[in-house]
Parts: C-alpha cells; structure tokens; sequence
C-alpha cells in the first residue's frame, strides 16, 4: 500500500517536472520564430564554381581601358532566400558559401518603444520559471517522505504556484508574439524576414503552460480527495464517542400475563389478568 501511495506521488510529479524542461528549453533556446529572408546575390568574384552568388563576365571597350561586366541573373535569380531563426535573446541567420550562422541581439532589432515590453515578456518567463520550480521541490519532498493529512498545505500550495506559473507563461507568450509580429512590419530593412512561422521552442512554450494547468488541477483534486476524507475521519470519531444506552431488558416474568378464558353472555370471553393488577381491580377483563 506504501509502495503505491509512493507512485501515485510520483505521477503526480511528472507534470511539473516537464513544465520545468519545457521552459527551460524554450528560454534558452532560440528557434521561438522560424522563416526566410530574401538577400540579394553577392558577386562571385571570379570563383565560378561557387553557388549562390551573382556570376559575371567581364570584357573591354573599345580603347581597352575600362573594364566591363556582364551579369547573367535577372529578377528573382539575383536574390537568394536565407533561413533565421529567433528566440528572446537573440536572432541568428544562416551565412552564404559556409556552415556558420550569423547572431546579433533580438533587442537590438526590435523598436525601441517595445523593449520594456520585451524585458516584461522575459521577467514573466523568470517567474514562471521559479514558481514551477519551488511546486517541483515541494512534491518532491512529498515523494520522498511518508504522506499525511499535513501535506495538505502542500498540495493546497503546489495548486497556487502552478496555476500562476501558467498565467504568468500565457502572458509571456502573448507579449512575444505580439513583439515579434510588430518588429516584422517595423523592423529595420536589413532583417525583416519575407516568410515567417512558429518554431519549436514556441510550441515547448506553450506545452509548458498546458502542463502547468495539467499539474495544479491535480493538485487541487488531491487537495479536495484528502478534506473529504479528513472530515469523514472526524465525524466517524466523534459518532465513536456517543456509545448507544444501555436499556434494562424487561425480565420474562413480567412481560408474560398469565390469562384466562372463560366463557361469557352475548358472544364475549372474560379474561383473567393474573399479575399486574391492582388489587382492588377486577381480576377478569370481558373481550367482545
């Protein structure tokens, strides 16, 4: 029975211990928004084997002192698509002709009127992330230790912070998003992406909500299970203590009236009562 009681404090563990993860990861993580940017063709500078860059011929004129080039991509060809991605911290971008990447500050890209609201979105994810981890060291201080009715004040505890630690992660999403999507239309020339989407880390985001709300409707439902069974315990103790009255039994030669029948006019029978009477009372009763 200890062995199971164990378990099921485990399971319920198991939620807040991956909201933590998810958090973890999407903050530190920087694939929040996905996409691609359009960036023209650098020129391939006589390396004709070289992929996207702009090749180029170059001739003389006539007198043999000017130079000529002759470039063969038009329109659409003389641009090339690169991939970015972008988390709170910072915006990286995939380098041309290598395998490197590109990162500057997420900061400094957005308007300078949404970087409080930036800083807003980050110290919301801070919170959220304490607060989910002070629930995890509180059940898992429950796992480890025997149960009894005074962890209802941790269950009833583990209820509050997981459900602001949610709260407070929908909010923090929200502001992101809503950061992102007006630096994409005011954002500086030379970092607006042509095609954007949420990434991973956003989805690990919102996971982490879900399984924060997860976590304290268990909490609140273990909380509510454990009162219920407290008050029966204590109602059943104090019905204990109210023993039933001890009733003296009536002995058998006075429950018994000693009776007899005789016959009587006009269809009756005359009984004699031969005990408790008084004495100066009849000792024959007429039953018609």
């Amino acid at each position: 029975m200890d062995q199971w009681a164990r378990q099921q404090r485990a399971l319920a563990l198991l939620p807040v211990c991956l909201a933590l993860t998810f958090s973890l990861t999407a903050v530190s993580s920087s694939y929040w928004c996905e996409g691609t940017r359009r960036v023209a063709k650098p020129l391939c500078q006589d390396r004709p084997g070289v992929l996207h860059c702009i090749h180029y011929s170059r001739g003389s004129s006539d007198n043999g002192t000017q130079a000529v080039q002759y470039i063969w991509e038009m329109g659409d060809d003389k641009f090339v698509q690169r991939r970015f991605h972008v988390g709170l911290w910072q915006s990286c971008e995939e380098t041309l002709g290598s395998t490197g990447e590109n990162c500057r500050s997420f900061q400094s890209v957005i308007p300078a009127e949404e970087q409080g609201v930036l800083w807003l979105s980050i110290g919301a994810e801070v919170l959220n992330i304490l607060l989910t981890l002070t629930s995890a060291v509180l059940l898992g201080s429950r796992v480890r230790h025997h149960s009894g009715f005074h962890w209802l004040k941790v269950d009833a505890s583990v209820a509050i912070l997981t459900v602001l630690a949610g709260l407070l992660a929908m909010v923090a999403h929200m502001m992101y998003t809503t950061i992102f999507q007006i630096t994409v239309n005011l954002g500086p020339e030379d970092w607006k992406p042509q095609t954007w989407d949420y990434g991973w880390s956003y989805c690990l985001a919102w996971g982490s909500f879900a399984l924060c709300m997860v976590a304290s409707v268990m909490a609140t439902s273990r909380y509510t299970a454990a009162r219920r069974e407290l008050a029966d315990k204590k109602s059943g103790q104090k019905g204990s203590r109210h023993s039933p009255q001890d009733f003296q039994k009536p002995k058998a030669s006075e429950s018994v009236w000693e009776t007899e029948t005789a016959p009587s006019p006009a269809g009756c029978a005359l009984i004699g009562v031969s005990k408790h009477l008084p004495p100066e009372a009849p000792g024959k009763v007429s039953m018609c």
